[in-house]
Formats: C-alpha cells, sequence, structure tokens
C-alpha cells in the first residue's frame, strides 16, 4: 500500500481525516481506494465516480484527509458509502451503490458507521433499501443482516471481472416487513 501524509499507523490516519458529505473533488481519491480493494471486480473509474458525487439525487459519505493523497492537492479518501434515492416523491425507495473500506481501517466499525448514516438519510423519506453484495463477502453480509436487510435472491456472474456472483438485499421501509 502507497501511503501519503500520515504514515500508515489507523489511529493517525482516522486523527487526520474528516467524516462528511463527499464534495464532486472527492473522485479521484475514491477511485484510487476503488482500484485498491475492488481490483478483480472491474472497479468504477474516477469519471464514475465525478458522476456519481455531482449527482444531486445520491447521497455519498465519507472519511477524507484533505490533501493527503499521492498526488498533489489530491485528497485521500479512506472510506466512502453512496446510496441514491429512486422513485416517486410518495414512495421512494433507495439502493446503496457502495461502501468501501481501506484494508488498514478494517475492524474499527467505519462500515457500520457509513451504512447507519446512509439508512438514516433514507428514514428521513422511508422506502426499501436495496444492495448487492458479493456472496463471498461474509463479513458485508453479517453486517447487513445486523441491521434487517434480507437476502431477496441472486445476481449470477454480478460482477463482470471476476464472475462473482451477488445476493441482492433489501431492508424494508422502516414498520414495513
Amino acid at each position: 500500500m502507497t501511503t501519503a501524509g500520515p504514515g500508515p499507523n489507523p489511529d493517525q490516519l482516522l486523527a487526520a481525516a474528516t467524516f462528511g458529505r463527499l464534495a464532486p473533488g472527492a473522485a479521484s481519491g475514491c477511485a484510487a481506494l476503488e482500484a485498491q480493494i475492488f481490483a478483480g471486480d472491474d472497479p468504477w473509474p474516477e469519471s464514475a465516480f465525478a458522476s456519481e458525487l455531482a449527482n444531486p439525487g445520491n447521497l455519498y459519505l465519507g472519511w477524507v484527509i484533505p490533501g493527503g493523497g499521492a498526488a498533489e492537492g489530491v485528497d485521500r479518501v479512506l472510506a466512502y458509502g453512496g446510496i441514491t434515492r429512486l422513485g416517486p416523491e410518495a414512495s421512494p425507495e433507495y439502493e446503496i451503490h457502495t461502501i468501501a473500506v481501506d484494508p488498514v481501517l478494517r475492524g474499527r466499525g467505519l462500515g457500520r458507521e457509513l451504512l447507519e448514516a446512509l439508512l438514516a438519510a433514507a428514514d428521513a423519506a422511508p422506502g426499501p433499501v436495496f444492495l448487492e453484495v458479493r456472496t463471498d463477502n461474509e463479513p458485508a453480509i453479517g453486517m447487513y443482516s445486523a441491521h434487517g436487510f434480507d437476502t431477496i435472491g441472486v445476481r449470477k456472474r454480478y460482477y463482470r471481472q471476476s464472475g462473482a456472483d451477488a445476493y441482492t438485499m433489501c431492508r424494508p421501509a422502516p414498520g414495513e416487513s
């Protein structure tokens, strides 16, 4: 792993980071982390993140070290998650597009914090929340299940590059089952 700014000590990284809504300028940092984590599963390029972050219907949150990226003036993104609102105002649905945490920071609850923040945003105008997750990603499946998600289907070869399958999971709107 290449690091810029603070060293790879997780406590130092988190101390240097700020949490909040990601601005379009975080696209390159998201793409760098995505390439590191999802190298075998067709990671999103910077242009995809730029489009996602600029879309007013999406909410992307994360931990960022301002100016801590590999290139001058580029932010280092330590973790991010994104959700989009779909459908009509009266009956929205949500889809979590992605949650990613730098491997040196896993096991510290950052994924859970991102998920809970995204679900809180969805609960402001309640509707069901959907997501896809690799069938072999047991930590993520456990986290989603603990937050009320149920497996509702399997998408064969969902991850094109690796050919891995994905579960489609859904958390009903609050008060529904």
